[in-house]
């Protein structure tokens, strides 16, 4: 029988997808790799994912998608995070602590309106990742 989870990725996924369901109320989400598969494959340390949302109904809500790359920098473990339908929002950095740039420019600006939100993600992403 053929693998149906050639990337053995689909638990880590599927555990990406929760934690954006329980950060992103009242939407519900799923993820796919987005890009060239991770090596090691369960490191997932230099990654590229898609988080899909959708109301309750089903119905997709594309202006709600976000992407997430996942990579080392050294030892230390870093997120991007940014809003796919909107190339202008701001977009979180998240390393050792969040930083908020402008998307056009790099510079820091402020934490935007649903920022919280995407920082507690952020949070229980790098937890995920780290095993903890």
């Amino acid at each position: 029988m053929e693998d149906l989870d050639p990337t053995g990725l689909a638990p880590f996924i599927a555990q990406l997808a929760k934690a954006a369901d329980l950060c992103l109320k009242p939407y519900r989400h799923g993820v796919r790799l987005h890009g060239p598969t991770p090596e090691p494959l369960v490191d997932c340390s230099d990654c590229c994912f898609l988080i899909e949302a959708r109301d309750a109904e089903g119905v997709r809500q594309e202006l709600h998608d976000l992407e997430l790359e996942i990579y080392r920098s050294g030892a230390e473990l870093n997120l991007m995070l940014s809003r796919r339908a909107d190339e202008l929002a701001p977009l979180l950095w998240h390393g050792s602590h969040a930083v908020w740039m402008r998307a056009e420019s790099g510079e820091r600006c402020e934490r935007p309106e649903n920022g919280a939100a995407l920082e507690a993600l952020c949070r229980r992403i790098r937890a995920l990742v780290a095993g903890d």
